[in-house]
């Protein structure tokens, strides 16, 4: 706290304010010259995340599986159906579905009382809990089926619906629940298909827990079957209800009425829309570095200083901050050149011994708008063609990829996508992760600036105290004058 003034009766202290407002111009220029370069920063770095957003669909535009999607057309889809791979051939199945694979099942005989009574307090155990229950279920040996127990172990605390619970938490495929309304209890196979030939797929011992308390009765149980199925006239069995043929995955709902035919077709369309979404991703990367270029620059609208900012409303300071941050890329090479670079990938002559070697060849050109900033347009009727008449060679231009003349105009987009972010990253820092400001350009200048701060703050309190010194020397001076003048008073006064 200082008091000045006293002897003066000035306001010292709005004086020093004064004196330390014109101080404080270089000191706030030096600011707002900071937060430009932090809107610069920042503006780079959105520029950089759109270009990632389009590098991570040029992935999916150099995948074989773009070019090769497969769809599939069946005379039964509510019996059966396909899904398949880049590497189904264009043909047609005939598949008939005799039987569907199914899960095994058990349901209690009687009802089932006493599901949360303690086991402790059970007829059946006669106080003298054991400390384990034992099942077995059946999986693939060497030689046929092989039985693997299950041991699920329990203790006098627990109710007979925990015990449900702790086989359903067991490793094996087994479930069980009790149904409140039949209550019985219902034990199944967590899988289909039958792993014991025919025979049961869940054993249990007669006079134990599963016989006694839970009232079941294993020759009782339904279910586990394989799925058999036709293909061609040929008989297959599958232990789910699907099953792969040369690449396709087939999946059984029904039993078929008679043959289903299911034909396996490229999907002109997806490969149509794969590259109508990737050109348009493209065209919102290009209008965004465009735009960086043609927005007006308005040199009159500085960053705001802080006082500044407590003068204003919200919305004066947003709109004053648009214009301000407005054209903050206006004239920056990386993005001109980077915008131009691209723009060529496209352009540049695949030098293809067959197909097409050039994109206007496919329908795709450039907008002739001079504003749109060299936009693709695509003539969907001749894209459409082109797909329908050579799929593989519109693959070729797109993906190919080579060092050479022949190198896919995805592959060359790529190679300038990649440099146009490597050099944003060393203009204004990678997008994600942690980069110090050692590390890219307008971090080594904010540095810089942050420094030439730090050390104006200490210069201008070194003057703040200067000016406050002097007041306080004059104050001192004009009261040691006050004291002698009325001293001097004093004495006429006297006489």
């Amino acid at each position: 706290m200082r008091v000045g003034g006293l002897a003066t009766g000035m306001d010292i202290e709005a004086m020093v304010d004064k004196l330390m407002d014109a101080e404080r111009i270089p000191y706030d220029k030096m600011k707002q010259d900071r937060t430009k370069l932090t809107w610069k920063q920042d503006a780079f770095r959105d520029l950089n995340k759109s270009l990632l957003e389009l590098d991570n669909m040029v992935l999916k535009m150099k995948m074989n599986s773009t070019y090769n999607p497969k769809k599939v057309v069946s005379t039964q889809e509510n019996a059966v159906t396909a899904t398949p791979s880049s590497k189904s051939g264009d043909r047609t199945y005939r598949i008939e579905v005799d039987k569907l694979a199914t899960s095994a099942i058990n349901m209690s005989t009687e009802d089932v009382t006493g599901i949360d009574k303690k086991l402790s307090e059970l007829e059946y155990f006669e106080g003298e809990v054991p400390g384990e229950i034992k099942f077995s279920t059946y999986g693939e040996g060497d030689e046929g089926p092989k039985e693997i127990p299950h041991s699920i172990k329990i203790d006098e605390n627990d109710t007979v619906r925990d015990v449900l619970d702790k086989i359903n938490a067991d490793d094996s495929p087994v479930r069980a629940f009790y149904d409140e309304t039949s209550k019985k209890v219902i034990m199944e196979t967590t899988r289909t298909g039958s792993y014991n030939d025919g025979g049961k797929e869940i054993e249990f011992a007669d006079d134990s827990f599963f016989t006694n308390v839970l009232n079941l009765d294993k020759d009782q149980e339904k279910g586990g079957t394989d799925a058999v199925f036709k293909y061609n006239d040929q008989e297959f069995t599958s232990k789910n209800n699907s099953y792969e043929l040369d690449g396709t995955l087939f999946q059984f709902h029904n039993v078929t009425n008679g043959v289903a035919n299911l034909t396996i077709s490229t999907d002109e369309d997806a490969i149509f829309d794969s590259i109508v979404e990737f050109i348009d991703k493209y065209n919102e990367v290009v209008e965004k570095f465009n735009d960086s270029q043609q927005e007006e620059r308005f040199r009159d609208f500085p960053p705001l200083t802080d006082e500044q900012k407590e003068e204003m409303s919200e919305d004066e300071i947003k709109k004053w901050e648009e214009k301000a941050q407005s054209g903050i890329l206006k004239g920056e090479s990386i993005v001109s050149n980077g915008l131009y670079n691209m723009r060529s990938s496209w352009y540049s002559k695949v030098d293809n011994d067959q197909g097409f070697s050039s994109i206007t060849q496919i329908g795709i050109t450039t907008s002739e708008r001079y504003l749109d900033g060299g936009k693709l347009e695509i003539d969907e009727d001749k894209l459409r063609k082109a797909i329908s008449d050579d799929a593989a060679g519109v693959q070729a231009l797109f993906s190919n990829n080579s060092s050479e003349g022949d190198r896919g105009i995805i592959n060359r987009l790529d190679d300038q996508i990649n440099q146009i972010s490597k050099n944003i990253n060393n203009r204004a820092g990678k997008v994600k992760g942690t980069t110090t400001l050692d590390n890219y350009a307008l971090g080594k200048r904010m540095k810089a600036i942050d420094q030439r701060i730090s050390d104006f703050e200490v210069r201008l309190k070194k003057v703040e105290d200067r000016y406050w010194n002097q007041f306080t020397q004059m104050e001192k001076a004009i009261q040691r004058m006050n004291d002698q003048s009325a001293q001097l008073l004093s004495q006429f006064g006297g006489m």
